[in-house]
């Protein structure tokens, strides 16, 4: 297999409106991936606004112009397709994946809802999605163990004021207290052709794309001034860490420790990632070498670490453990951090280095298998990179990194002093 991360052709062109068009031609199947990618997320969201661009995820499938309630998700469905859409601090994404004789269908559905929106966005609709994500936050972050832990790590990274202090659920108190005038004026300013970056992959070619794509969306206009996201590449180091302990319902302790590292898609956040798989990932990484097999003080199907792919500030680096009966979160915490610092003392061995490189290797093309997959990728690296074909740089960036390369981003950004830890301790049962 190739070591270029995206050995498929390429073509691009932007309409006059400013939308930015990526084709990925692949005839290997009669299926076609359309993924729009808006350049809004978390991060964008002024205060007063935090989690209007989740509650957009939920809004896009509620009508537009000419498509009624819920229509959106029936014609895709009733068509042999799949759909969803995600949102996270850098970005909000919508996508099918259709048979090819249907890509007509996805590109009209995703126009009418960029360009229809506003006017079919009611109250009753607006108040109905406002509860469906009051019952998310509640069944995803406040009545599940641990999960919370996000809305708390956030706050500890990164100071009040910067833009990945929040997480995308948002404050439900923003959220109620916005009027309809003001989420319309919000998709108005963001979900603009010159703010998203369309990508098609699969079986189709670029002319008949091309041409699609400017009969559905070129009449739409641009937006004449989209705020620019606050910059939040620079996070003061505070010099001490950070602790947060909490007692709750939970059926063991737990440990999470995060470092501010670099931002996605830079050389430095590429040693990062190997770094990650190496200390956490399955059974050969170190936590699970020393903490599950080894002293055996935390839980084997929970221990692990990871990077958060975030772009446009130093992401973090989170590595977690659970502990097993009887062990205290004291001394799993113990634990965990000898072993995050010994990264920067004992060197990482060729076996370790050529595990965690094919487990990156293997993950990749994994996600480049797919036209779905693959119209993400391209999708990410257009918006965050102005320019698709840097994706085929990020598996040989990998594969290149070497030990020395670990210990110097171990000691660089993984100092216990600038550390965060959050602890969850079981709340006592009479």
């Amino acid at each position: 297999m190739p070591d270029s991360g995206y050995p498929w052709p390429i073509e691009t062109t932007r309409l006059d409106n400013g939308l930015r068009v990526v084709v990925s031609e692949d005839r290997t199947a009669p299926a076609v991936a359309v993924n729009l990618w808006y350049d809004v997320g978390s991060r964008h969201e002024p205060e007063g606004q935090t989690g209007f661009a989740h509650l957009f995820e939920h809004l896009m499938f509620e009508g537009s112009l000419n498509v009624a309630k819920t229509e959106h998700m029936k014609l895709i469905q009733g068509s042999g397709g799949s759909l969803n859409a995600t949102t996270n601090p850098d970005r909000t994404n919508y996508f099918e994946t259709v048979p090819a004789e249907h890509l007509e269908l996805a590109l009209w559905l995703e126009a009418d809802r960029m360009g229809g929106l506003v006017p079919a966005l009611t109250q009753e609709t607006l108040d109905n999605q406002r509860e469906v994500v009051k019952n998310e936050r509640r069944q995803r972050y406040e009545n599940v163990p641990y999960g919370d832990a996000w809305l708390r790590l956030l706050p500890l990274l990164y100071p009040p004021g910067h833009p990945y202090h929040h997480a995308t659920i948002g404050s439900m108190a923003d959220l109620n207290a916005a009027a309809l005038e003001t989420f319309q004026e919000f998709h108005q300013t963001y979900y603009a052709p010159n703010n998203a970056v369309l990508t098609v992959v699969g079986d189709v070619s670029a002319v008949e794309v091309f041409a699609l794509v400017d009969k559905y969306f070129g009449a739409i206009p641009a937006r004449a001034e989209i705020p620019p996201a606050p910059d939040g590449r620079t996070v003061p180091a505070t010099g001490r860490p950070a602790v947060e302990t909490v007692t709750a319902d939970v059926p063991a302790p737990r440990v999470y420790v995060a470092h501010r590292t670099h931002p996605f898609g830079s050389p430095g956040y590429d040693v990062t990632t190997v770094l990650a798989t190496v200390l956490g990932s399955g059974r050969g990484s170190r936590l699970y070498q020393r903490l599950a097999d080894g002293e055996r003080i935390a839980q084997p199907d929970l221990v692990g670490a990871y990077g958060v792919d975030l772009a446009h500030a130093p992401a973090p680096l989170i590595a977690t453990a659970t502990a097993r009966p009887g062990v205290s979160a004291e001394r799993l915490a113990a634990g965990l951090h000898a072993v995050v610092d010994e990264l920067a003392t004992v060197p990482v061995t060729a076996s370790e280095l050529d595990r965690a490189k094919a487990l990156l290797s293997t993950a990749w093309w994994r996600q480049m298998s797919t036209v779905d997959g693959r119209a993400d990728t391209l999708g990410r690296y257009t918006t965050q990179f102005g320019d698709p074909a840097r994706a085929a740089e990020r598996l040989p960036a990998w594969l290149a990194v070497t030990a020395e390369q670990i210990a110097e981003a171990a000691a660089e950004v993984l100092a216990a002093d600038d550390r965060v830890t959050l602890t969850y301790h079981a709340e006592e049962t009479s």
